[in-house]
């Protein structure tokens, strides 16, 4: 269940890649199959239940689901074109954006309700307590935007720690060996991180609703040359949502075993995250002023991302978000 490698683009890497495809037809056009990503993380395993119970083509639209080992390689796939859709966290997307890409968050699947964790050596109790100590956390990274969270809960900030910069499996690795006294990592390195005798749970996304959603995201291209596609993709999810309501035990083995895990680790990980209905696409949807608004949340990351150095500029958040399609599908219910 990799995943969460934040991709931060740079304009040779685009440039390269832009030229690598310039001379390939594009995929878009009407009558050829929808080329989405998605890899290893609870809120989208559900569309290899929509592939294997045939629910894509239940709604007409002929997609060419492409399964990426690694979450990094469809970030790079979407950005560089070669995908019309993919599986994204909010601030992967943000900083595609801001880098270039032109990308649109048209679903939420998904918010992490406790898979992401910032987990502490014996001794550590409260978030206090983090002053002045080393915690290992993967830059730019869901986690890292977390572990900002619960110091600002705190009243301080990352100057008052000494942040390790690991990537996330070398960063369990680290609090394990006991070279650090606290780690940033999400499921399944959190299970890793917990082997470390003595070791707890600080706080996880949990402790902070909405402020690690999961979406499809596709491409304006897409949605501006086919947009009854993005429309079938959309009314898929939810009847996927529906059957996974009525067949759990169906359902938790083809996730399960698309993730390549028991359905006993599978229940595990699913238990920290919140797959999203109707009504709460449409909550998220909508302005606010917490994390369970998306434009609360991007604007939160957005400026997480830029004042880290992480992104290079802010994007047009505005430009970001489509809701027509989550909002059409609720005009048919009812």
């Amino acid at each position: 269940m990799k995943r969460r490698k934040v991709l931060y683009l740079i304009g040779v890497f685009l440039l390269s890649l832009s030229i690598n495809i310039s001379c390939a037809p594009s995929q878009s056009g009407n009558g050829t199959p929808i080329r989405m990503g998605y890899s290893a993380w609870p809120g989208w395993l559900p569309w290899e239940v929509a592939q294997q119970e045939q629910l894509f083509a239940a709604h007409n639209v002929d997609v060419n689901l492409t399964w990426f080992d690694g979450y990094l390689d469809s970030i790079n796939a979407m950005t560089a074109g070669q995908l019309d859709a993919n599986t994204q966290t909010l601030n992967d997307t943000i900083a595609s954006v801001a880098a270039g890409s032109d990308q649109v968050i048209v679903l939420v699947n998904d918010n992490s309700t406790g898979n992401d964790k910032i987990i502490v050596r014996e001794g550590i109790n409260t978030i206090a307590d983090l002053q002045g100590k080393s915690i290992a956390v993967e830059e730019g990274t869901v986690d890292h935007f977390l572990l900002l969270l619960g110091l600002e809960q705190a009243g301080l900030t990352q100057d008052d720690i000494t942040l390790q910069p690991l990537e996330t499996g070398a960063a369990a690795a680290a609090f394990v060996a006991g070279q650090v006294d606290a780690v940033g990592v999400f499921a399944p390195f959190t299970t890793q991180a917990l082997q470390r005798p003595g070791s707890k749970e600080l706080f996880s996304s949990k402790d902070f609703p909405g402020a690690i959603p999961d979406h499809l995201v596709v491409s304006r291209e897409l949605i501006q040359n086919r947009p009854e596609a993005v429309q079938a993709l959309i009314n898929t999810w939810f009847d996927t949502v529906s059957f996974m309501e009525e067949n759990p035990a169906a359902a938790q083995q083809i996730m399960a075993q698309r993730a390549g895990v028991s359905v006993e680790e599978y229940q595990s990980y699913a238990e920290g995250t919140q797959i999203f209905t109707l009504a709460d696409n449409l909550k998220a949807f909508t302005p606010g002023n917490d994390m369970s608004s998306l434009y609360y949340a991007a604007e939160r990351t957005s400026n997480f991302l830029f004042e880290s150095g992480l992104s290079k500029a802010q994007p047009d958040l505005s430009q970001i978000f489509d809701d027509q399609f989550v909002k059409s599908y609720a005009d048919t219910q009812k």
